[in-house]
């Protein structure tokens, strides 16, 4: 009995080593914090640990896809390893999370660009988690500089428009 309970903890990892998967999952943590900094620091609803959650998640997912890939079936006829299924299943989760996030705004359409950055998130966690980490670095280098210089340029034409 003890030995099938250690197996549980000691066997897998068949297609990714986990040194690597925790790479990857703290990567995605260190983007998704990135991107749900920035989100903090305008106050928005969803700021850096629902980015963090959301990235890592998205990166979990991708490396469970891996594994799963990995198992033995029946025969090969029976398995059917679809990573579109999985980021599909990522992307319709995210954005459950990110219209509940717009609608529950009072009545008023707000918080959609932290919407589209929470998906985002998980895109980015998607990367990590195939292994595209430079990928999912050049995504958050883009949206950082975009969420920051275009609400800049926001802020500056409002206060213009205000006087």
């Amino acid at each position: 009995m003890w030995d099938s309970l250690a197996g549980e903890f000691t066997n897998g990892f068949s297609a990714v080593p986990w040194y690597i998967a925790l790479t990857r999952l703290i990567f995605a943590a260190v983007l998704g914090a990135v991107i749900g900094y920035e989100r903090e620091a305008k106050g928005k609803p969803a700021g850096l640990r629902t980015h963090i959650l959301v990235a890592v998640a998205a990166c979990l997912f991708s490396i469970v896809g891996q594994e799963l890939s990995q198992l033995q079936f029946d025969s090969d006829d029976v398995k059917r390893v679809d990573p579109l299924r999985l980021i599909e299943a990522v992307t319709s989760g995210v954005a459950f999370l990110a219209a509940g996030l717009i609608f529950t705004s009072g009545g008023k359409v707000r918080n959609i660009t932290t919407g589209a950055s929470m998906w985002l998130a998980g895109a980015i966690g998607l990367a990590c988690g195939a292994g595209e980490a430079m990928l999912g670095l050049m995504a958050t280098l883009i949206v950082v500089i975009v969420l920051h210089v275009l609400g800049l340029t926001e802020t500056a034409s409002s206060n213009d428009t205000a006087e």
